[in-house]
């Protein structure tokens, strides 16, 4: 991290994700929300991404789309690279009427603009991916009820996560680790769900 081990920035990034985010718990769980995009940085960091502003971008990659927090407020702390990056993970839960959107019309929006983004936006997006998929695992290896959580099935679960694999990575060797990773923790979900159809 720019030469050393203690960063400023991503500490005021994780201050202030972790504020924004003080009233949320991961889906079906009492788990503070804080411990995923936490363990979001910490796979960038696994993977050999150390940059500071691709670090704090990754904790603070949910605040605009689940908090009050603007991008106008991020701004005034972070520096542009940070921001851009956030906006470019935000995905648009609302219409300009304000009426919710669906499931199906924003995971088709947020691919679309994924796979026009520079590769430090699309490596966040497979390390948040990362993070989700493994803990689904754990949560179904727990005998948790993890696939009535979402708005959509497991097949579009499922389908939505390879889709945005495959716009994420592009073929960028940068980011191969991650996408394999994704790629396995997909398919062993895909089995698992398979293995739930058989009868008993």
């Amino acid at each position: 991290m720019s030469g050393s081990l203690f960063s400023p920035l991503v500490e005021r990034a994780l201050r202030i994700a972790a504020q924004a985010h003080r009233q949320h718990h991961r889906k079906g769980s009492d788990l503070p929300y804080i411990t995923h995009p936490a363990h979001v940085a910490l796979i960038l960091l696994r993977a050999g991404i150390d940059e500071d502003e691709i670090l704090a971008a990754a904790l603070l990659h949910d605040v605009v789309e689940d908090t009050d927090h603007t991008l106008e407020m991020l701004a005034a702390d972070f520096p542009p690279k940070v921001v851009q990056l956030v906006a470019a993970l935000t995905e648009r839960k609302h219409d300009h009427d304000g009426r919710r959107r669906s499931w199906q019309e924003r995971k088709d929006e947020h691919l679309q603009h994924i796979a026009a983004e520079p590769w430090e936006a699309r490596a966040i997006v497979l390390a948040d991916k990362l993070h989700n998929l493994g803990s689904m695992l754990v949560d179904l290896e727990q005998g948790a009820d993890m696939w009535s959580r979402f708005n959509a099935s497991r097949e579009r679960v499922l389908w939505y996560h390879r889709e945005m694999i495959a716009a994420a990575t592009q073929g960028d060797p940068r980011l191969a680790s991650l996408a394999e990773a994704c790629t396995r923790l997909v398919e062993h979900l895909a089995t698992s769900a398979s293995e739930a159809d058989l009868p008993g």
